[in-house]
């Protein structure tokens, strides 16, 4: 079976809403424009060829109503109390769409409000650089916001002398911009959400993606490769809006994760400025290569820790102001989220951001 058809089908199953019967996050088949990000299982085989270094991971285990949840995680253990930077690629997408003669373009090589391109203030914002983050009240350190979520994530361990914890991305380096023009048939320039978009087909980005990847040798399974777009969606089954996806492919013996966010221009619009990209980078963070699945077809056995509450105010982001812009991140759920025992995270908190919202284990915002 090839990629396509096999991320098509596991796709169409929309097995990553929070219950059952929740297919908020994932499920674009009924409603043309509502807020979505996904995960593409991974296709993966053996590889003869001179094994690759992967990605440093670690695994552990939660057990709730006593099924144990087995995971994998970017990174070393919390307890070694070690400090991990992982490689970091930015790849600027332009997006081209022709009809009737017309070309229009959406480039994250395009200036916006603070004169910024949208790829330099991406690089500027607390995704990449220190911010002092506060989690319930509790100092993580000035530190990147996805380190900060996973310090708050195994807060018992690491404030019990094992505070020199980190995960972090390194200084992106930006690789040569990938200019896609878009056949008619996988998309187009629409209106989502009152503003002018591009839309893309999911599946045919995903392969241009990856070709990408594989003629690009910088591009090693050690390292987080991370696809920009600008002012669009993806699409899936002709639904509309995708904000970022995370996946991986390649060996089974060291996988490739990469991920893809865009960033729209318009305040107040999903996937504004970097929430998106916050809401991927956090979820590659806690499950790199799409693997967390334990077997389940509900939430508690799927990491997706940004999915419970994008379908809630503001798309559950929050302002952080740094260098004079404000930018927008997405809030994430702790583990006790999906059935850990609450004795894990800082102050026994559900969320980076104290719950605001009041989800209950396995519960679905959207």
């Amino acid at each position: 079976m090839n990629r396509f058809s096999v991320r098509s089908s596991i796709a169409a199953l929309t097995v990553i809403a929070c219950m059952t019967g929740a297919t908020f996050a994932q499920d674009a088949s009924t409603q043309r424009e509502r807020p979505m990000f996904e995960r593409l299982k991974p296709v993966l085989g053996n590889n003869a060829a001179t094994p690759a270094t992967p990605l440093k991971t670690w695994n552990g285990s939660f057990v709730f109503q006593r099924v144990t949840y087995k995971y994998n995680m970017v990174g070393t253990a919390p307890s070694t109390g070690s400090s991990t930077t992982i490689p970091t690629f930015i790849i600027p997408v332009v997006l081209k769409f022709t009809k009737n003669g017309k070309t229009t373009t959406f480039s994250p090589l395009s200036k916006i409000s603070n004169g910024q391109t949208a790829l330099a203030n991406t690089i500027a914002s607390p995704v990449f650089k220190n911010l002092d983050f506060k989690s319930g009240g509790v100092d993580m350190g000035t530190t990147q916001y996805i380190d900060a979520y996973q310090r708050g994530n195994f807060w018992t361990t690491v404030s019990k002398g094992h505070t020199g914890y980190h995960v972090l991305l390194g200084t992106p380096t930006t690789l040569p911009t990938l200019t896609l023009t878009v056949p008619a048939a996988d998309g187009g320039v629409a209106k989502d959400f009152g503003i002018t978009v591009g839309n893309a087909d999911i599946f045919w980005f995903d392969t241009q993606i990856e070709n990408y990847m594989k003629s690009h040798t910088q591009i090693v399974p050690n390292s987080l490769p991370i696809f920009l777009t600008y002012n669009s969606y993806l699409t899936e089954f002709g639904g509309c809006c995708i904000g970022g996806y995370h996946s991986s492919f390649g060996s089974t013996a060291a996988p490739q994760a990469y991920a893809h966010s865009t960033y729209i221009s318009t305040r107040g619009i999903f996937a504004q400025d970097v929430s998106a990209l916050s809401h991927e980078v956090g979820e590659w963070m806690d499950d790199p290569l799409v693997v967390n699945t334990n077997g389940n077809t509900v939430q508690c056995g799927i990491l997706e820790n940004g999915d419970p509450e994008e379908g809630f105010a503001n798309f559950g982001a929050f302002p952080y102001t740094l260098g004079g812009f404000t930018y927008n991140l997405q809030d994430l759920v702790y583990l006790e989220y999906f059935g850990a025992p609450n004795t894990t995270s800082v102050g026994k908190l559900m969320t980076f951001k104290g719950n605001p919202f009041g989800l209950t284990v396995c519960s679905n915002g959207g």
